[in-house]
Order: structure tokens, then C-alpha cells, then sequence
């Protein structure tokens, strides 16, 4: 029963650990980037984390509304969402009922114009953002990430900086589904809508 839930702000290390035990990205890196940091607790117990940032490269800015890539007030990023999947099972619809108070907890204490989120598509295409009545505006350009060999033969993905005369291997970047909630009835947003479809389990 959802009256058992308690929305809170938390700092990083409170969601640490949940992060690091549930999110998919954390089997890649063991740290991520602090922002704006909402907790589910279930009786005192953090059982969920939904964390927005600003936007991860300011020329997103301009790609996306036309807009300056200077002008990245109210603009966030939902970088990171998880649930314990306990929690997530027993619980109907607890991952839309958390986002939505979510974002209803950071409209009150920021600005928010807008709320981008990505769905990797190695991973889940995006049923959460599209229940949430985020639009879709299909997959993101492709990229590549550079991986630096390590003496053993492995390798290890570049987290940033210059990769001239480092050996390593540049890899396609599994593409991204892009969804966008706007606030702010004057942004236009210049990416195409698409008609989001549940992608077919395998």
C-alpha cells in the first residue's frame, strides 16, 4: 500500500548503495553525478532514487529547443531512476506513482522549463517515460566511446579527456531513446515526435 511510502530529498550517499545494487549503469561505473536527489523510503528504508542533473552537454540546449547553449536554466536531465525490484513487484505501478511525485517534489523546489530522459537501448526502451506522458522523439544520433587497453588485454571505457597516442579501441555506444516533458509553454522543441512503441521482449 502506497500510504507506506515517504518521498524525501537525500544527499548521494543515502542512494549509494541502491544505486550501485539496481542500476544498470553502475555495473559500468561505480560512481555517478549528484544533483537534485530524490529518495523513496518504505518505512525508513531506501527503496528507491530518482536523480536530476542539468543537462549533460549544453549544446543539447540548442539541438533541442533552439535555444542558446548558454541558456540552461530549468533544463534537467533525469539521469538516473531506480526501484528496488522487491518493491517493484509487489508494489502496482510504484515506479510511475515515485516519478510522478518526483517531479512533482523538483518543480517545487527549482525551476523546471523542461525534463529530458534517455533509455539505452541495450537495456529497456522506455515504458516508464512513456506512462509517465513523456513525448518521444525516437533515438539519439549514434556515438562511440573509446576503450583503453589494459596490460592484462582488457579493456576499460575512457571516461573523458584526450585519447591521442593511448592505446585502445573506439566502440559503437548502444543508441539512445530520447524522451522530453516540457513545462514551459513557450519551448518548442525542434526533434521529430514519434509514435513510441514497447519494444518486443526477446
Amino acid at each position: 500500500m502506497k500510504e507506506n511510502y515517504d518521498i524525501c530529498l537525500c544527499n548521494k550517499s543515502e542512494i549509494a548503495d541502491l544505486l550501485n545494487n539496481f542500476h544498470y549503469l553502475s555495473k559500468i561505473s561505480v560512481t555517478f553525478k549528484s544533483g537534485f536527489n530524490v529518495a523513496l523510503k518504505y518505512k525508513d528504508e531506501v527503496v528507491g532514487a530518482c536523480i536530476f542533473t542539468g543537462f549533460p552537454v549544453p549544446e543539447l540546449a540548442t539541438g533541442c529547443f533552439g535555444l542558446d547553449r548558454k541558456e540552461q536554466d530549468g533544463l534537467w536531465e533525469l539521469s538516473r531512476f531506480v526501484l528496488d525490484p522487491s518493491h517493484q513487484q509487489k508494489e502496482h505501478n510504484l515506479s510511475t506513482w515515485f516519478m510522478a511525485r518526483a517531479i512533482k517534489k523538483i518543480k517545487k523546489e527549482q525551476k523546471v522549463l523542461a525534463v529530458l530522459s534517455y533509455a539505452d537501448d541495450d537495456h529497456h526502451s522506455g515504458i516508464i517515460y512513456a506512462a509517465s506522458n513523456f513525448k518521444y522523439y525516437g533515438l539519439a544520433s549514434e556515438k562511440k566511446d573509446f576503450w583503453i587497453k589494459q596490460e592484462d588485454g582488457s579493456y576499460k571505457k575512457h571516461s573523458r579527456g584526450k585519447t591521442k597516442g593511448i592505446a585502445g579501441e573506439w566502440r559503437p555506444r548502444s543508441r539512445k531513446h530520447r524522451f522530453l516533458l516540457v513545462f514551459d509553454k513557450v519551448l518548442r522543441c525542434k526533434w521529430v515526435e514519434e509514435k513510441w512503441q514497447r519494444k518486443k521482449e526477446l
